[in-house]
């Protein structure tokens, strides 16, 4: 992911309207600023779990079979769930079998099928991050009101649910 840094100044969006006059440089300005907001909140949680050895991806794996009743799933589900392709799944889990943190099994039935189980460590792992994690969200979803939180989350859910109007 790319992390936004430096937001455009009035002068460059004037300068941009100027080479470009159908451009709403006000939806713009307003785009890239929520762009940077995520950026910052996603660097800011990879440096959380940095602390854990971990990092988003990773740790969404770890999650991801927490949520299950049995604590494992394919890899081609995890990497639906995830968002990522195949082959990045496979990087996920490649790292984190080779930590302990989750276990390939073979279903003995069709050895084709293969599941992802969350290992006793990979537990252990999430017991030491979460509480951290929670901390750490509770404490930044603070510095908003309530109804501030819930209007963001329903323009951000709006703004998510059109994305497709980029092409």
């Amino acid at each position: 992911m790319l992390l936004i840094k430096e937001l455009p100044t009035s002068e460059s969006l004037k300068k941009f309207a100027g080479h470009y006059p159908e451009a709403d440089i006000v939806a713009i300005w307003e785009f890239v600023n929520i762009l940077r907001a995520a950026s910052d909140l996603s660097d800011a949680l990879d440096k959380m779990l940095q602390q854990h050895g971990l990092l988003q991806g990773r740790w969404w794996v770890l999650v991801l079979l927490l949520r299950e009743d049995n604590l494992s799933s394919s890899p081609s589900e995890l990497a639906e769930k995830a968002g990522v392709t195949k082959a990045t799944m496979t990087g996920f889990i490649d790292g984190l079998e080779s930590e302990g943190l989750v276990t390939r099994l073979t279903d003995r039935k069709d050895r084709r099928k293969l599941k992802i189980k969350l290992t006793p460590a990979g537990r252990k792992k999430l017991d030491e991050v979460m509480p951290v994690y929670y901390t750490n969200v509770a404490a930044l979803m603070s510095t908003l009101s309530l109804q501030q939180r819930q209007d963001v989350v329903r323009y951000m859910q709006t703004l998510g649910a059109n994305a497709d109007i980029i092409k």
